[in-house]
């Protein structure tokens, strides 16, 4: 039996059976079973797969979802890793990101505060909260980090390709909107029946339910929520 924790978190029974629904269209050739289970607690998505064609379907589902790792032993300092911003903890200065470790205990990645002001060239005075806002980073984001040690949790910093999207968000002058617990049809379908494609000019899929909308000139991403948001009130807006 092959096991895994896929990158990709559910936070109902809808979301769950969407994540199947794409794996059982490219398991239906294939000699393999498969089961899907959510932490109740992480929200974390586990497959089990078993039968004679389990490697393949592992390595379709590494390919189209992406895997984190479960086990303390599986993380390498230096590695790059996936994974969703737990908290910004401003009374600790730091910013914790859940890779998915959960072998032996439950290990975040944390990312202080002198390092987030060195990678976001931010002053003294700047807080975790504020260089959070100033970013768009914020709770459920999916980001990828690299571990610079490992202890009782692991040090780590933002990796420099997202360094460098976030700084390259900020710097475009535009507005984003970042829709958190949301599937590809039901954004694209809310941004047509809203008929708000005329004042976003991109929608940039972050994670399976995560997405930034990007406006136009002119347009305020603060005021889309209101419009947007009845027709998605499971979703979750920055």
């Amino acid at each position: 039996m092959t096991q895994m924790t896929l990158f990709v978190r559910a936070f109902n029974s809808g979301q769950l059976k969407q994540i199947d629904d794409l794996l059982q269209s490219q398991f239906e050739d294939l000699e393999v079973k498969s089961l899907l289970e959510v932490d109740p607690t992480s929200k974390w998505v586990h497959l089990s797969l078993e039968g004679e064609d389990e490697a393949v379907a592992a390595s379709f589902a590494r390919k189209k979802i992406g895997t984190v790792p479960k086990n303390w032993d599986a993380v390498e300092v230096d590695a790059e890793l996936k994974g969703y911003v737990s908290k910004v903890d401003e009374s600790r200065g730091q910013l914790l990101v859940d890779i998915g470790v959960f072998q032996p205990k439950v290990s975040l990645a944390v990312v202080s505060l002198a390092t987030l002001r060195a990678q976001f060239a931010a002053g003294k005075e700047s807080t975790a909260k504020a260089i959070a806002e100033a970013y768009g980073i914020a709770e459920g984001l999916p980001v990828t980090v690299r571990v610079t040690e490992k202890g009782d949790s692991f040090k780590a910093e933002l990796a420099s390709g997202l360094v460098e999207k976030l700084k390259g968000w900020q710097q475009s002058l535009l507005d984003r909107l970042i829709i958190l617990r949301a599937n590809k049809d039901l954004v694209d379908a809310t941004l047509e029946r809203t008929h708000l494609t005329r004042d976003v000019i991109e929608v940039e899929q972050l994670g399976f339910f995560e997405f930034a909308l990007t406006c136009k000139l002119g347009t305020e991403a603060r005021g889309l929520i209101p419009r947007v948001g009845r027709y998605m009130r499971n979703a979750v807006f920055v």
